[in-house]
């Protein structure tokens, strides 16, 4: 039976769910049976889309827009409304929360709701549906909702959802910090969610198959006392083989933090670790805090003495910011073993506070998604291009966790230098890539292996047969039987590793097979 009202996004590909969505739909009370949730991805082509989402004749779409997939929306909502001028068309999400006058795509929907919509979408789709009644304006405001009283969306995970999707989870909405790149700086303050209710969901994910939860609040180590209620929780239940992935203060790992996470099998969680810049100075610039001592020590415990997958994030392009800068960092960071090492490019989110350093350091971004840095006062157009080359090879080599052995080549062989920078090291690699390949995207692995092998031998005048050896020990790992020509002599054939959970994705147990190993 067809419904009245859609609500509708365009994940960035499938495995991905969207949260928000289910949030409306738990909280339409007595609209929740007029309503369906119909999710698309943006590789699939915005008529298909519209032809779906047309074929329900519904009275309402309400479309989540991200920066992820801004473009796309915009032709879908462009169709929409040339198709069926009638269909009321209601815009949310954080791309278009701010600034929305501007953007055209705001325009040529009917009506955008800007900030948390909860109850604010309920009360739009009553009076429309119900009453009659319209707002005035285009765009719709209100106070924030009272997280008390919001109902929780975990039971609209389908069993498809948690066989296959990521389960996307939250303790608190808000972050404390006003780092000026994001738009968690515009919060007010951190607002929590009943701790009990919330362990209580938890267990229902669990009971109905539930094994990767994705955990979306900005510090969750905030709280120690709630996060260690939590990790107690999940510990408690660890048998079931779990897989637990959490963004955290980089600064704040007190004594009773350390003391769960150490017992935690290898691999069950991973931590997201937001560090930008390790230049004092250009943190200073973006309302950036961290102690850096305290998170030297902290990522030296986690790889010491843990077994956390962890993910750190630096971002290139920031006001004050030059190569050289950069570089330093990634050296101070690629020393204390992350397992991966995120290199992204600065973007600017509407609404965020770095729009006041625009002047002075000249920062000039791109007019379309995901509207990069391009050039800055202290990093040219083509420095933040070798940057953009950089962050994907790194990715594919480093993070991808297929190339260990030939990583740490690069990381010894920058021991010899100079100036022994793994960075500079690498950057060398990336020079040798970019001659080679056209475009740093749509290259297959094989094809990066054998670049690996053709660098060790021209340009680090490696024996043919020693770099073979070494290509060999990474390729026989993947467990790919479509052996490439260049390797068909000598093969070392895979061996054991140690069996991990299997809720661990795959990515993350190629870094935790050989831990001594770890690269990036």
């Amino acid at each position: 039976m067809n419904k009245d009202i859609l609500l509708v996004t365009l994940n960035s590909s499938y495995p991905h769910s969207s949260f928000g969505l289910r949030y409306l739909m738990a909280n339409l009370g007595d609209l929740q049976e007029r309503a369906q949730i119909m999710e698309f991805t943006i590789q699939k082509d915005p008529r298909d889309i519209a032809e779906a989402l047309l074929r329900q004749n519904a009275k309402i779409i309400g479309l989540g827009v991200y920066i992820w997939n801004a473009q796309e929306s915009l032709e879908l909502v462009s169709l929409l409304k040339r198709i069926s001028p009638d269909t009321i068309v209601v815009l949310g999400g954080p791309e278009v929360s701010h600034e929305s006058e501007t953007q055209k795509i705001c325009q040529i929907a009917d009506f955008t709701i800007k900030g948390e919509a909860d109850f604010l979408f309920y009360e739009f789709c009553k009076n429309a549906l119900d009453n009659g009644i319209l707002p005035e304006t285009k765009f719709i405001s209100g106070a924030l909702p009272d997280i008390k009283k919001i109902k929780s969306p975990y039971e609209l995970y389908t069993d498809e959802d948690i066989q296959n999707r990521v389960i996307y989870v939250e303790v608190s909405r808000g972050c404390p910090y006003r780092c000026e790149y994001c738009l968690s700086s515009l919060d007010k303050a951190v607002r929590s969610f009943e701790l009990a209710d919330f362990l209580t969901e938890m267990q229902k994910l669990l009971d109905r198959g539930a094994r990767q939860f994705k955990f979306i609040d900005r510090t969750f180590n905030l709280s120690p006392t709630t996060c260690t209620t939590i990790l107690q929780f999940f510990l408690d239940r660890i048998d079931l083989g779990l897989f637990l992935h959490f963004e955290m203060v980089p600064d704040r790992l007190p004594l009773e933090i350390r003391d769960l996470i150490k017992k935690f099998p290898a691999g069950a969680l991973q931590f997201e670790i937001g560090i930008q810049t390790w230049n004092p100075e250009v943190a200073r610039l973006v309302s950036r805090r961290n102690d850096y001592e305290k998170v030297k020590d902290n990522f030296r415990f986690l790889a010491e003495e843990t077994g956390v997958h962890t993910h750190a994030d630096l971002i290139a392009g920031l006001p004050g910011e030059d190569l050289e800068s950069f570089a330093k960092g990634f050296d101070i960071l690629a020393a204390l073993r992350p397992h991966e090492i995120q290199v992204g490019i600065l973007k600017r989110l509407k609404g965020a506070p770095i729009a006041r350093h625009d002047k002075e350091w000249q920062m000039v971004y791109s007019d379309h998604p995901p509207f990069q840095i391009l050039r800055t006062k202290s990093m040219n157009f083509d420095t933040l291009q070798v940057m953009n080359r950089f962050a994907k090879y790194w990715d594919l080599y480093a993070n991808s966790g297929s190339f260990k052995k030939f990583v740490n080549v690069l990381r010894e062989k920058a021991q010899a230098r100079e100036d022994k920078s793994f960075f500079w090291q690498f950057f060398e690699f990336n020079t040798f890539l970019t001659q080679r390949y056209a475009q740093s995207f749509g290259i297959s692995q094989l094809s990066l292996f054998e670049s690996a092998y053709v660098y060790l031998k021209e340009e680090l005048q490696w024996p043919a047969d020693e770099a073979k050896a070494l290509i060999m020990e990474d390729y026989s790992l993947t467990g790919k039987t479509d052996l490439p020509k260049f390797l068909k002599e000598n093969l070392v054939k895979k061996t054991g590793t140690k069996e991990v959970t299997s809720a661990i994705p795959k990515r993350q147990q190629r870094h935790l097979a050989g831990k001594a190993e770890t690269v990036s």
